[in-house]
This record gives C-alpha cells, sequence and structure tokens, in this order.
C-alpha cells in the first residue's frame, strides 16, 4: 500500500474525528478491514490467471477460504477505551461555542479527504456489510467480470484488474486516512508503552520484597511467637484454677445464706434480707446453675421471701397503727424514720405497691377514736352530765350548752390539726423514698443511654486483642487480673443486669466475663449497711410508669386525710344540729363557730394543699340557715317599728351618732359599747353626717345600725355575702314600699291612729329616705370589695334600689306641691279686684305659705326649700293668671291693675322675708297675658 493511499485514508479519518462522529469514523475502520480482504481475495485470483491463462481457474472467488471474520467483539475494547472520551468530547462540544474560524490548510485537507472518501460506494459505509451476504458480495463484486465463456478470458482478466485496482484505490483512500489519524496520537501511544514497561518493573520488584517479607516472618514465627503462645495457655490454665477456687469459695459463702436471712430477720433488716436473697438467687442462676448440692436452694428461698413479704406487711400495719395512735402533743416528728425508710424499700423491692391503702385503712379509725376521745374527755368534765344515764355519745353532746360544745369542737380541730401534720410528715417522708426510687431509675437509663451510644466505638482492648483465638481460645481471657483493663468493670455490671446469661464453670473459658473479680462481686454479705443510698443501689424492678402512679396515690392518701377530718367533723356537727340548736344561735356565737370552722378549712388546706368540699359546705347550709333567720329577725323587727312609727322628729342617741362617724371614717362596723361608767352625753337633735343635718325618726335610726349589721355579718362570714346582698336590697325595698304606704298612702292613720298626714310628715319621711340614699353607694362598695368578678351582676340591686328612693322622694316632693296647688285654687278661684289691699285672699295666702315654710325648713336643707317653693310659685302664679284672665284684668295700668300690683306685691315681700328665701327669683311678670 502505498503513502498516498496512506494520506487518503488518514484524510477522511481527520475528518471523522473532528466532526465527533465515531460511528462514521467505526464504519472507516470497517470498510478498511473489507477492502483489505477485497482486495487480497483479487489479487490472488490474478496471480492464479495469469499462472493458467489457457484454461479457466477450478475454484472461483466463493472457494476461498472465509477464515477472517469480522465480528462486533473486535471492537469492543475500542468501545470500551473510546467511550469515556466521546462524553467528554460531548459535554465540551455542548459547552464550547463552535469556532467561526479555523485553519485553511486543514479545511483543504478535510475538503479533499471527504472528497476522496464520497468516491468509495455506499455500500461500504453500510453498518450491516457483510461479504457472507449474496447480494453484498454480488454488489462487490458482479459475476459478470468473472464469466468463462470462450473467447473472453483476455477481458475477464482486464476486468478483473480493474477491479482489483478499483478497489485497492477504496483501500488506499481508507489506509491513508487511518495513517493520518495515527500520525496524530502516535506520541501518546509511545507515552502507553514506556509506562508499561516501568510498571511491569516495579511489580517484578515488589513481588521480589513480598517474597523476602514472608521469609522473614516464618523465621519471627519460630524464633519469637512459639513460646509466647505457650506461655499463654500457661497463664489461661492458671486462671481457670483460679476460677475454681473462687467457685469453692462462693459456694461456702452461699450455703451460708440462709443463717444469715433469719440473723438480718431477728433484727428486722427486712431490705438486707431480701437483698442476700436476690444476690443468691442469681448466683444460684449464673454463677452456680447446675449443682447438685444447691438443686432445692432456690426455692427455699422463695418461699422465704413470701414469708419476708407477710411479715412486712404486718410491720407496716404495726408501725402505721403505733404512729397514728400516739399521744396527740404539738409534736409531728416521724415515728422511727429509719425504720418508715427500711420497710418502704423493702415493700417496693417487693412490688407491694398497695401497702398505703393499710394507712389509709388506719387513717379513718384513728380519725373515729380521736372525737370519741374528745367527748369522752369533756364529759368527764361536765358534773350536769351522768355518764351512767346518759350512754350514747350523741346524746351527751346534745345536752350540751353552746360553750361547752364549741370548747370541744375546739379541741376537735386542735386534734385534726396534728392528726394531719402527722400523717403529712410521715407520707412525705414514703413519697420521697418512691420518688427516690424513680430518680435514680431515670439515672440508671440515661446512664445504659450513654454506654450504648459509646459501645459503638471500639476501645483500645478490642483493636489490640479482642476475638484473637488460639485453639479455640479467647486470648483476652489469657491475661492476669492485674491485666484486665477497666472495661471488666462493665462487663461484671452487664451480667449483673442480664439474667439469662449463661453460668461459667471452670472448664469453660469462652466468657470474658468470668474473671476473679466477677465471681468475688458476687459473694453474698451477711449484713446490711444501714442508709438510703445502699438501699436504693438495687434495682426495684419498677417502672417509671409504676413509680409515678405510686407516688401520685400517696399524695392523693393526704388528700383523703383532709377529706376523712372534715367528714368526721360534720358528722359531729349533725350531731348536735339537730333540734334546731345551730339555728338557733344568736349573731355572735354563729360567727365565733363560723371563724372556728373557716380556721380549720383553711388550716388543712394549707397542710394538704386541696380544698375539702364537705365541711365547708355543711358551713355553707348552716350559714344559709343563719342567713335566712337573721333577714327574718330583722325584716320583722323593722315591720314592727314601722308600723308603730309616728313620723315625728326623733332625738338622735350619741352611740348612733358615733355609729355614723365610724362609717364616714371609711369603717363600717358597729363600735363597741363603751362602759357604764363613761360619761353620758345628750342626745341631738339633728343626726350630722358629713357636715349635713339629717332630722329622722326612730326607725330609721333603728334601720341604719341593722344594714351595718348585715355589712358585719359579711365581714364574719365571707362565704354568705351573696346571701346578705339578697337580702339586705329585700330589707331596703320593703323600708321603701311600706314607708310609702304609711306616709303616702296614709296608712298611718288606720295603723298608728294620726289624724292626718302634716307636711311635716311628708318633709320629715322624704329626709329620712335621702339619709338611706347617702348610704347606698357606700354599701355597694362594701360589697363589692367582697363579692367575686363574676359576681358584680349582682350589684345591680343596688341602682334598681336607688332609682325607686328617688322616684319615692320626687312623689313626696309633688304631693307637697300638690297640697299648695290644691289651696291656691280654693283661694283664687274666689278672688277679686277690689280694696282693701291687700285682699284677704293673699293674706290667707301668705299665711299658709308661711305656715308651709316653717314646717319643712327645720327638716329640708336650704336648697330643697328654694326648689320647692319655687314650684310651689309657679302653681300660684299659673292659678293667679288664670283667675286674672277670667276677671278680664290686664297690665293697662288701670285701676284694677293696681290693685293686682299691690297685691302681688305684698305676695313677694311676704314670700322672699321667710327665711332663707330672700334671694329667690320669682319673676311675677307671668302672671299676666301676653300682647300678640
Amino acid at each position: 500500500m502505498t503513502t498516498a493511499s496512506f494520506r487518503c485514508s488518514g484524510s477522511v479519518f481527520t475528518k471523522l474525528l473532528s466532526s465527533g462522529d465515531f460511528m462514521q469514523w467505526h464504519q472507516a475502520t470497517v470498510l478498511h478491514q473489507c477492502l483489505s480482504q477485497t482486495a487480497a481475495m483479487l489479487s490472488l485470483k490474478r496471480k492464479r490467471m495469469l499462472q493458467n491463462a489457457s484454461s479457466p481457474c477450478s475454484h472461483c472467488l466463493m472457494c476461498v477460504p472465509r477464515n477472517l471474520q469480522i465480528t462486533k467483539e473486535h471492537f469492543a475494547l475500542y468501545q470500551q477505551e473510546i467511550a469515556p472520551r466521546e462524553k467528554v468530547h460531548e459535554r465540551c462540544k455542548n459547552i464550547c461555542p463552535s469556532k467561526d474560524t479555523f485553519d485553511r490548510t486543514l479545511l483543504h485537507t478535510y475538503d479533499k479527504s471527504r472528497t476522496d472518501l464520497e468516491q468509495v460506494p455506499k455500500i461500504f459505509m453500510k453498518p450491516d456489510f457483510a461479504l457472507e451476504d449474496s447480494l453484498t458480495f454480488n454488489a462487490v463484486l458482479p459475476w459478470s467480470h468473472f464469466s468463462t465463456a470462450g473467447g473472453k478470458g483476455n477481458r475477464d482478466a482486464a476486468s478483473s484488474k480493474l477491479l482489483q485496482e478499483k478497489l485497492s484505490h477504496y483501500l488506499d483512500i481508507v489506509e491513508v486516512n487511518i495513517a493520518h489519524q495515527i500520525s496524530l496520537r502516535s506520541e501518546a501511544f509511545f507515552h502507553a508503552m514506556t509506562s508499561q514497561h516501568e510498571l511491569q518493573d516495579y511489580l517484578r520488584k515488589t513481588s521480589q520484597a513480598v517474597k523476602l517479607l514472608r521469609e522473614k516472618i516464618s523465621k519471627i514465627d519460630k524464633v519469637m511467637c512459639e513460646g509466647s503462645l505457650r506461655v499463654l495457655r500457661l497463664s489461661l490454665t492458671r486462671n481457670n484454677c483460679i476460677k475454681a477456687y473462687n467457685k469453692l469459695k462462693l459456694m461456702a459463702t452461699v450455703h451460708q445464706t440462709q443463717p444469715t436471712v433469719q440473723l438480718l430477720l431477728s433484727t428486722s433488716e427486712f431490705v438486707g434480707a431480701l437483698d442476700l436473697i436476690a444476690t443468691t438467687q442469681e448466683v444460684l442462676q449464673q454463677e452456680l446453675q447446675g449443682i447438685h448440692s444447691f438443686r432445692h436452694l432456690g426455692s427455699q428461698l422463695c418461699e422465704l421471701e413470701k414469708l419476708i413479704d407477710k411479715m412486712m406487711i404486718a410491720e407496716f400495719s404495726t408501725y402505721a397503727r403505733n404512729d397514728l395512735n400516739r399521744p396527740l402533743e404539738d409534736d409531728c416528728q416521724i415515728l422511727e424514720e429509719e425504720r418508715l425508710v427500711s420497710l418502704v424499700f423493702g415493700l417496693l423491692k417487693q412490688r407491694k405497691l398497695n401497702f398505703y391503702e393499710i394507712y389509709g385503712d388506719e387513717m379513718i379509725i384513728t380519725a373515729k377514736n380521736i372525737i370519741k376521745q374528745c367527748v369522752v374527755n369533756t364529759v368527764s368534765q361536765i358534773e350536769e352530765i351522768d355518764t351512767e344515764v346518759v350512754v350514747k355519745l350523741a346524746d351527751q353532746i346534745r345536752m350540751m350548752n353552746f360553750p361547752q360544745w364549741f370548747d370541744l369542737l375546739k379541741d376537735i380541730f386542735s386534734k385534726f390539726t396534728i392528726f394531719l401534720k402527722r400523717i403529712k410528715a410521715t407520707l412525705n417522708t414514703i413519697r420521697s423514698v418512691v420518688l427516690l426510687v424513680l430518680d435514680k431509675n431515670q439515672r440508671t437509663r440515661d446512664l445504659e443511654d450513654t454506654l450504648q451510644k459509646n459501645s459503638v466505638k471500639d476501645s483500645p482492648l478490642d483493636t489490640e486483642v479482642a476475638y484473637l483465638t488460639h485453639e479455640g481460645m479467647f486470648i483476652s481471657d489469657a491475661f492476669g487480673e492485674g491485666d484486665l483493663p477497666l472495661v471488666a468493670a462493665d462487663t461484671t455490671s452487664q451480667r449483673n443486669t442480664s439474667p439469662n446469661s449463661e453460668p461459667c464453670s471452670s472448664d469453660s473459658v469462652s466468657e470474658p466475663e468470668c474473671t476473679t473479680d466477677s465471681s468475688s462481686s458476687k459473694e453474698p454479705t451477711s449484713s446490711v449497711t444501714p442508709g438510703v443510698e445502699m438501699m436504693i443501689s438495687d434495682d426495684m424492678k419498677l417502672t417509671e410508669l409504676e413509680l409515678g402512679r405510686l407516688a401520685n396515690n400517696i399524695q392523693e392518701l393526704l388528700y383523703n386525710a383532709s377529706d376523712i377530718c372534715h367528714d368526721r367533723s360534720v358528722k359531729f356537727l349533725m350531731a348536735r344540729a339537730k333540734g334546731g340548736f345551730l339555728e338557733k344561735l344568736n349573731s355572735n356565737e354563729f360567727v365565733a363557730l363560723s371563724r372556728l370552722m373557716e380556721g380549720f378549712i383553711l388550716d388543712t388546706e394549707q397542710i394538704c394543699g386541696r380544698k375539702s368540699m364537705s365541711l365547708r359546705g355543711a358551713l355553707q347550709s348552716q350559714a344559709n340557715k343563719f342567713v335566712n333567720r337573721f333577714h327574718e329577725e330583722r325584716k320583722t323587727k323593722l315591720s314592727l317599728l314601722l308600723d308603730n312609727e309616728r313620723w315625728k322628729q326623733a332625738e338622735v342617741p350619741a352611740e348612733f351618732q358615733d355609729l355614723v362617724d365610724s362609717v364616714s371614717d371609711g369603717r363600717i362596723s358597729l363600735p363597741e359599747k363603751k362602759p357604764t361608767g363613761a360619761e353620758e352625753r345628750k342626745p341631738t337633735e339633728f343626726l350630722i353626717v358629713e357636715g349635713q343635718k339629717y332630722a329622722t325618726v326612730g326607725t330609721v335610726l333603728l334601720l341604719i345600725r341593722i344594714i351595718l349589721e348585715y355589712c358585719q355579718c359579711v365581714d364574719n362570714i365571707p362565704s354568705i355575702t351573696t346571701d346578705m346582698l339578697t337580702r339586705l336590697s329585700d330589707l331596703l325595698k320593703y323600708f321603701n314600699s311600706r314607708s310609702c304606704q304609711l306616709v303616702l298612702g296614709a296608712g298611718a292613720l288606720q295603723v298608728v291612729g294620726l289624724k292626718t298626714i302634716t307636711t311635716k310628715n311628708l318633709a320629715l319621711s322624704s329626709r329620712c329616705l335621702q339619709l338611706i340614699v347617702h348610704y347606698i353607694p357606700i354599701i355597694r362598695a362594701h360589697f363589692e370589695a367582697r363579692l367575686q368578678p363574676k359576681q358584680f351582676s349582682m350589684l345591680r340591686h343596688f341602682d334598681h334600689i336607688t332609682k325607686d328612693y328617688h322616684d319615692h322622694i320626687a312623689e313626696i316632693s309633688a304631693k307637697l306641691v300638690a297640697i299648695m296647688d290644691s289651696l291656691f285654687d280654693k283661694l283664687l278661684s274666689k278672688y277679686e279686684v277690689k280694696a282693701p289691699v291687700p285682699s284677704a285672699c293673699f293674706r290667707n295666702i301668705c299665711k299658709q305659705m308661711a305656715k308651709m315654710h316653717e314646717a319643712i325648713y327645720d327638716l329640708l336643707p336650704e336648697e330643697q326649700t328654694q326648689i320647692l317653693f319655687l314650684r310651689i310659685n309657679a302653681s300660684y302664679k299659673l292659678h293667679l293668671k288664670r283667675q286674672l284672665a277670667h276677671l278680664n284684668v290686664v297690665n293697662d295700668g288701670g285701676p284694677q291693675n293696681g290693685l293686682v300690683t299691690s297685691d302681688v306685691a305684698f305676695y313677694t315681700g311676704n314670700l322672699q322675708a321667710l327665711k332663707g328665701l330672700n334671694n329667690l327669683d320669682l319673676n311675677m311678670a307671668e302672671i299676666w297675658e301676653q300682647k300678640r
């Protein structure tokens, strides 16, 4: 093949590679091989034909052996090498922009190569090109060129030669392009070959070094390791002997378990005995399992453990009885605290979580006995009660008077208070033990979580010698006791917490934790060091949920203790309430009883931390009965006072003035009674309230005192505030309606026997109502300060009462005006304008006005008097104007006008001469008709 043909083939491949079309490049390679095969076969045929030109060849091209077959496997290696480059090329082609200019020489070469390759027929470019196919073979080598007819041999030889030259030309074109591409990559090819030689040198040297190292290791094994391994086997044998000795010691110790447990039980060391039994059972299961001499010891220990359970429950019952039945002195110290803690720990260890119920039952019995003992002690000091005749305690209680019964109740409450404090101290100790165990469990769980997280990382011991075996044994077992790292302690604790671990024996050495230290740690002790920490260190086998529920139940037991005391107190109270004894108490006695009960309720709430409603409900029930009786008594008293009231101004005793003064200072309370030897002060004519004079009747003075009694009762018994507010509202409404019936409705004429209701009675009634209205805001503020915010709606009763009182006062004022209005209508209807002046009519009017002024001036304030007389004057002007219009008297300056003016001047002068009315603007010009 010529150089030109190589250049031609190279140009084609250069074009294909530069365009990135690797499939066409593969096709060109296949074409080159096909052309080479075809050219070789044609060359062979031509030689045969030249050798025997006279006779046709006995073999055709079809008889040429086809040993060389090109398949896809020939290109597999190339595809593996070129695939990554193709991906890089595609990526670079997408990233890098195409070049607009390139070398003219390369372009020319590319075009020339493309032109040369276009000379090659397309059939050689097909991917499925195969000469085995008859159609493809006929298309490449037409049969017409190889005909054997006579006289055509020379022409066939020429055609064959021409076809061979044509195929050779095609082959040259392809080979030139291939050679060109190979020349471009020759440097990389030779570099790869050089690197291959260097790599082979390195591998040879490495193989020699490995061989030398193996020889050295073999010598070291013979010289150093065989003796060391023998030492390890001897050390392991020694450790096994030590373990066997420790097993015998452990068996001797376990043999002494039962006598030691009996000794501990004799001193009530239940926790120590249980720990010893648990430790022994664990040793029997883990360390001494299968030993024939101990086959019955496990069941014996279980029976002994059941016996200890019964003993602890009986001991706790005895402790609870002794603790609660101690003399109830002012001493809340815990009885034998260490004994209690030991019992609680033992019961928790045995999962006897209902032991607190025993204490609850004892509380109920003790509460009953406290009341009985207090009643017996009190009755024994009262000579009037014969215990031989009156046997029942309830009957003995009913025979007591209030002071005796009150002192008895006070004694019971004081005993119950000490009783609850003692219970609280005991239950707090029990609960603290439960919480300590709960805290210990939580800390243990956190520690286990931490160890579990750290166990993921390998320890130095694991990386050096863990699980390296020699003759089936762990090398870690061959270390001496002093050589073991601190990990042995962790393995020991893990064994203690896993009851299902397999036992160790002198023949078994596959367990790394079966060391001398771990065996000795299982030796049961003959005594337990007292102390809470020592007892907490054992596993109680209780979940956090169980411990939390037990702690809550113990706290609930304290609440139940408070309820028990309250329930027994209610029964004691109801036993005395039969026959209406409590309802017959006076205010002071009931207030004292209420304060005593409230104090006890607050004390129990402070001790136990929760409200008990039974005693509070009983107090509220009795308070409601007391309020009803209290209200009915005062309402009846007020009704009697009103029915006997003659509505005359009463003198004000000094004690009522002091009562009013105390209210003015912001203290709504009844003043204390002064001693009899104190100087007596004379009563006053008026009641002075914040600088104003109030003329009142005796009923109103007593009503003010009754109102203050209501307010003081609310202070003494806060639970009845709402009831008292309702009752007081009813009382104020009753006074308003009843006084209206008696004065405005003239009911006093029949009830008291008054001859008539005078203006003075009306004015005095109005002033009394004004006094009550003055105190309503003060009463409202007093109740508002003692009500809950959700109860403020009840204060609207005072607003309604205030409105009713103002309406009543307005009706009285209208009544006074109506009295004078009827008088004006009667007198002025007969008025005639004639001499003498002033006329008799006007003198009579002025006389009646003076009487009116004299009746009300000392009762009503000056401002109210002026307003009232302005209204009366307006009525007078209206009637006078009507009469003058009837008489046709006009303001024309005539004689009649002069007479009327003189009468009016007389009226004006007399009215303004009255006390307090001198500056009154009467505006008498309104009596004349206005000119239209």
